[in-house]
């Protein structure tokens, strides 16, 4: 690939580093080890990190099968973050793109990421839509990814889920820069990876379908729901804390309370109801009543709000207002 500036040509051609983190993963890490290998972007490496697996050898015997397609390490198990950051450790490209075992890229993935960049910075976080298919690879449906700019990024990945981690791809420098993957983390590595990222990094939504994620009983995100509870409010609440003390990641104009109001709106929406309780404990120390009133009206021009969800915005809002105004 080529990047014209001026009359000279610049080859643009990195290598990509394909990161395939598995625990006995026997039922389907070929196949994404597979469409790692059938990437149309020829410039990559493929490394299969085995996190201390327990199946007899199985998954060994499967990545060994590769012979030198692929470069292949095996390690203690220690979790996820800790297999990615060992394949980070080995990698010899300049961008990252993971690969879940149980996962698989459309062949064209990393060719329509680097054509992306090719165009763009190169120091942003690229995601993109995905499929579900199921435990026999069929297709179930396309999770599309509602669109934010930069500026809103923060905000979308606060109050929904729009990574998925697999889509993702980034330059190593990133890593450098923001720290590795934290290895306490057993459900929530990727998202606490993601709020540090943002404090310096862009993240660009590419609006295309460009892996499979696959549902099935076994996958860790079905076993260990208790765990990934407890880190989702710690990781949010640490977040949280971060925007409130240094006022990162506020546009001009929109003041903390209104803020900290449509996050906790919107986590409470979708379930998280401890994290949304701690976001209006937060708008509750940034402002009075009279002033909330004033942002709401600001806030929801700006935002795009069903006639039942203002209503329980501006409910929820000052309830929590007065409580905060008694104490």
């Amino acid at each position: 690939m080529f990047l014209d500036i001026g009359n000279k040509k610049m080859i643009f051609n990195p290598i990509v580093s394909i990161i395939i983190p598995v625990y006995n993963g026997s039922n389907y890490m070929r196949e994404a080890i597979d469409s790692a290998l059938q990437q149309t972007y020829r410039n990559r490496e493929v490394i299969v990190v085995n996190d201390g697996s327990k199946d007899d050898g199985k998954t060994e015997n499967i990545a060994k099968s590769y012979g030198n397609l692929i470069r292949y390490f095996h390690k203690e198990n220690g979790g996820v973050a800790s297999a990615l950051n060992f394949g980070i450790d080995k990698m010899e490209g300049e961008y990252v793109s993971w690969l879940s075992h149980d996962d698989v890229y459309y062949p064209y993935k990393l060719e329509k990421q680097i054509a992306f960049l090719q165009q763009n910075k190169k120091d942003i976080i690229l995601y993109s839509d995905y499929d579900f298919i199921d435990h026999e690879s069929r297709y179930l449906r396309t999770n599309t990814i509602e669109h934010a700019e930069p500026d809103q990024f923060v905000l979308a990945m606060l109050t929904g889920h729009p990574i998925h981690g697999c889509t993702t791809l980034f330059h190593k420098n990133c890593i450098h820069k923001t720290g590795r993957f934290n290895e306490k983390l057993k459900a929530t590595q990727d998202y606490d990876l993601w709020f540090r990222m943002a404090k310096n990094y862009d993240f660009v939504h590419m609006k295309e379908v460009l892996i499979q994620s696959r549902l099935h009983p076994d996958q860790g995100t079905n076993t260990m729901s208790a765990v990934m509870m407890k880190e989702v409010y710690s990781v949010y609440k640490n977040f949280l804390d971060d925007i409130n003390t240094n006022s990162i990641f506020l546009n001009p104009g929109t003041p903390k309370s209104s803020f900290f109001l449509i996050v906790a709106e919107k986590l409470r929406q979708v379930g998280f109801i401890h994290v949304a309780d701690y976001a209006f404990r937060l708008s509750t120390q940034n402002t009075a009543l009279k002033e909330t009133i004033s942002d709401f009206n600001l806030l929801l021009r700006r935002m795009r709000y069903r006639k039942t969800q203002i209503i329980s915005f501006i409910k929820n809002g000052i309830f929590h207002i007065r409580q905060g105004l008694k104490r």
